[in-house]
This record gives structure tokens, C-alpha cells and sequence, in this order.
């Protein structure tokens, strides 16, 4: 684990300022014009302006669980409530069990998909909520939610598959990356809250399966899709996401081959993924490491600001100021956050969906961490 000697005061000063944006900035936005007040749904997304939300189309179940997370982290328990209410009343499946991907603009069931990221995001959101609230229903959610994901969705060799149709009776998508990514930082969620060693287990068994099937063997990254599929693609983005959630695993993953692979897959990113001159994080590169997406996210640099924060070596912890800042001028301004840049610095996506606020506070939580670890920075 990382060391403890303090961090420099340009560490916490370029932290803290990213602390105090989110709080004055983009929480309250999701609170006014953000927010439906009749439906008690966070919309899916405010114009550039970040007074008016996109016409509301739909409303996502994960998007609820994210703005139900960052409210409980913040520790704005009364509209964290009121989110796990809408959560609860609006998204749960009381036919079939589970959860539905999204309700259409009246509140109406719209794509009954049952879809293991959502119900990642829902046992991640819980455990937060159950976490700071005490809440028992919110634990129940945790752990029924768990042991539906267990029966319903078990894919061969320890995976998960990654969508259902309405009853669980039909598989619609085999295991992806990413939602065994999110079902991994919702059970290490699950096990902090909880304590219990069926989470823990749950997660041993995981971190070996996402090992054998989707570490690419020459750079330690884990691919988008299954080893040998055709079109895979490495992202730089989870990458650092990865590296993360294995840190926060400690002896957890020991013998799973991850550990190890991450430390490889971190420096790939760095080298292959981030911009030298901007230091901007790209969305894909192919399995050589030339950049076939390069469009720069923000949860992409969230993710690898979290990942330079939480890295063992005081070298590559040294490099944390300068990236915040060069974040803080690139993405944030006075009315909220760029979504996506170009590669050039242009604007790719305008309108700031309700999603990012959840990577912003996961990547900013982390930041404190680096001021009390850092070393020589």
C-alpha cells in the first residue's frame, strides 16, 4: 500500500480546488435544473448552459443509482432518500425480479432489459447509501440484488453474462468488460459495508475469471471484449479504472494473476494513451497501441487522475499536480464540465450528462488520499 509521508502543498491546493468546483458547482446543478421535480429523477442530461435539461426521452436506472451514490458520498442524506425512493419505486421489476434499464418520460417501463451494469450500479449505490445511512432496506437491495445477479446472469467459466431479456429466460449479451468491471467496484463496495466474506469470495472468483478471459497478454490491459474476439480494443480509461479497483482490493485479488497484469496495463495506458503535450487520456487504442479512438472523455481523465493518486510509486505520484491542472483548464469551467475534447482541444459534446458527476466524486474522494500518501510529489 502507498506510503504515508505527506503530500506537497501543491497536491492538496490543486485537490482542494477540484473539491470545492464539485460542491459549488456541479452538485447544486443536480438539485435545480437538473432534477424533475415531478417524477423525482435526476434528467439524463443539462444543455452546455447547464440551466436546461435535453428533452427528457428516457430515464435510466444507472443514471438514478450514480446521482443516488454522489448524494450519499457528499453526505446530502435528504436527497440521497430521495433518490433511493425513486430508485426503488421507479426502476424495481415486481413481475420478474431485477431491475429495468430505463423508464420512458412519463415514468413508464420503457427498455425491460435486465442488464448487469444497472444492476452493478444499483448494488454499488446501496452499499454507499446503506453505508452512510444505516438504512436496512437499502442493505437488503445490496445483498438480493447480489444473489439475483448470481443466479440470473452466471455465464461459463465464472463470468457474467451481460443482458437479459425481461424474464431471465434469454440471454441478450454474453460478458463484456465493463460490466464485470462495475459488478467488481460494486462487491468491494458491498464487502466495505457489510463485512461479509461472501462478497469477498464473490470477488476472488471474479478478478481470476476477467484474468483468464480478458487480460491481453502483451500489455497486461484488459480488452473491451473476450480475448480472441474480433474488433477488440484496449481502453486506457479502465485501464486506470482497473488499476484502481485492484489497489482497493489489497490481498484480495493475490494469486489471481490481476495485480500484477494491472501494473503492466497502467504503464501501457501512460505510454500509449495519454497525449504528451496536453496530457490528455484517449478513448481506444488497438491491441498494439496505436490510438483508434482519440477522442478524450472526461471520466477517462478522472479515471487517471484516481490511478495516479493511488500509485505505489512516488515517481508516478509526482506527476499528480501538473494533471490536475492541466483537468481543471481543459475540462471544468464556471457553468459545470466539457464532456468530450477532441485531440486538439475542440468541444466534441456540449451538454453535461447526469452520469459524470459519479466519476468526478470517485476521482476527487481519491485525492485526499493522495495528500496523505504522497511522497517527495
Amino acid at each position: 500500500m502507498p506510503s504515508t509521508t505527506p503530500a506537497s502543498p501543491s497536491t492538496t491546493t490543486a485537490a482542494t480546488a477540484l473539491r470545492e468546483h464539485f460542491a459549488r458547482v456541479v452538485l447544486p446543478m443536480w438539485h435545480g435544473p437538473g432534477f424533475n421535480e415531478a417524477l423525482q429523477l435526476p434528467y439524463e442530461a443539462l444543455d452546455a448552459t447547464g440551466d436546461q435539461p435535453l428533452r427528457a426521452q428516457r430515464y435510466r436506472a444507472m443514471a438514478c443509482a450514480r446521482q443516488l451514490f454522489t448524494y450519499a458520498q457528499a453526505g446530502d442524506m435528504e436527497h440521497a432518500s430521495v433518490l433511493f425512493d425513486s430508485l426503488t419505486r421507479t426502476f424495481r421489476d415486481a413481475d420478474h425480479g431485477g431491475w429495468f434499464y430505463s423508464v420512458d418520460a412519463l415514468g413508464a417501463p420503457l427498455d425491460t432489459t435486465k442488464d448487469l451494469y444497472t444492476h452493478a450500479f444499483v448494488v454499488f449505490a446501496c452499499a454507499e447509501y446503506a453505508r452512510r445511512s444505516d438504512n436496512p432496506d437499502a442493505l437488503k437491495l445490496v445483498h438480493g440484488t447480489t444473489a439475483l445477479i448470481q443466479s440470473n446472469f452466471a455465464a461459463d467459466g465464472d463470468l457474467f453474462n451481460a443482458a437479459l431479456n425481461v424474464d431471465f429466460s434469454k440471454v441478450t449479451g454474453t460478458p463484456l468488460q465493463n460490466p464485470l468491471m462495475h459488478l467488481t467496484e460494486a462487491w468491494l463496495a458491498a464487502c466495505e459495508a457489510t463485512r461479509d466474506n461472501v462478497f469477498a469470495a464473490a470477488l476472488r472468483r471474479l478478478a481470476g475469471a476477467v484474468a483468464r478471459h480478458f487480460v491481453h497478454a502483451p500489455s497486461g490491459c484488459i480488452a473491451e471484449l473476450p480475448i480472441g474476439a474480433s474488433g477488440n480494443r484496449l481502453e486506457p480509461g479502465h485501464q486506470f479504472e482497473w488499476y484502481w479497483l485492484v489497489r482497493q482490493a489489497g490481498t484480495l485479488f493475490d494469486g489471481t494473476g490481476l495485480t500484477e497484469a494491472l501494473a503492466r496495463a497502467f504503464a501501457f495506458a501512460r505510454q500509449h494513451g495519454v497525449d504528451p503535450d496536453n496530457g490528455g487520456v484517449c478513448a481506444a487504442l488497438d491491441e498494439a497501441g496505436n490510438v483508434s479512438d482519440p477522442t478524450q472523455r472526461i471520466w477517462a481523465q478522472t479515471e487517471y487522475l484516481r490511478a495516479l493518486a493511488s500509485h505505489d510509486d512516488p515517481a508516478v505520484r509526482a506527476a499528480l499536480p501538473q494533471q490536475i491542472a492541466r483537468f481543471q483548464q481543459c475540462f471544468l469551467h464556471e457553468r459545470g464540465w466539457f464532456e468530450c475534447k477532441t485531440s486538439a482541444g475542440g468541444i466534441a459534446r456540449a451538454d453535461m450528462p447526469s452520469t459524470t458527476p459519479y466519476h468526478l466524486a470517485t476521482a476527487y474522494a481519491a485525492l485526499p488520499l493522495a495528500a496523505e500518501s504522497s511522497a517527495g510529489d
